[in-house]
């Protein structure tokens, strides 16, 4: 399955990075609510111009890995709004050279999927451009809060 992946190299411990990572809130959504930092933990965002989703943590290895698996998910700007639904995202680190490279991969959004172009320039932007960020500046980039969509997921 072509999964979607992007990696990033950064000068940090893989401590480092994955305290950032579970800081969701600093680097992915401002409208999140709940928290990643423990297996178990839930978070959710819904906002009217990306997919509203409940995620879930079902991994985390500190300074190793982190998993995410969507419970639940609503993507207004295709047609299978669930498309998100019961896929996983996982985050790798490995100590390198020039400090941790981070690998994020969205298992399940593949190319055939009908938001593959929109949600990999997403994920995108979130990891390189704002968790880039949060990691070198101490200030990520994450979505600003807005309304949410028709039909959205409640919390």
């Amino acid at each position: 399955m072509n999964s979607f992946t992007t990696e990033l190299t950064v000068d940090r411990t893989p401590e480092e990075v994955f305290a950032a990572v579970t800081d969701v809130r600093a680097w992915f959504s401002e409208s999140i609510t709940g928290i990643a930092t423990a297996v178990g933990d839930e978070f959710s965002f819904i906002d009217k111009s990306i997919p509203t989703s409940r995620i879930r943590v079902t991994e985390l290895v500190p300074g190793r890995r982190i998993a995410w698996h969507v419970e639940d998910a609503y993507l207004a700007f295709i047609d299978q709004h669930d498309e998100w639904t019961d896929t996983r995202m996982t985050f790798d680190l490995t100590p390198s050279p020039g400090g941790t490279t981070l690998r994020f991969t969205h298992h399940g959004l593949t190319p055939e999927s009908a938001c593959y172009r929109d949600c990999s320039r997403g994920w995108t932007s979130c990891v390189n451009t704002s968790l880039h960020a949060l990691l070198t500046t101490g200030v990520g980039k994450p979505i600003p809060k807005s309304e949410a969509p028709e039909g959205h997921l409640a919390e």
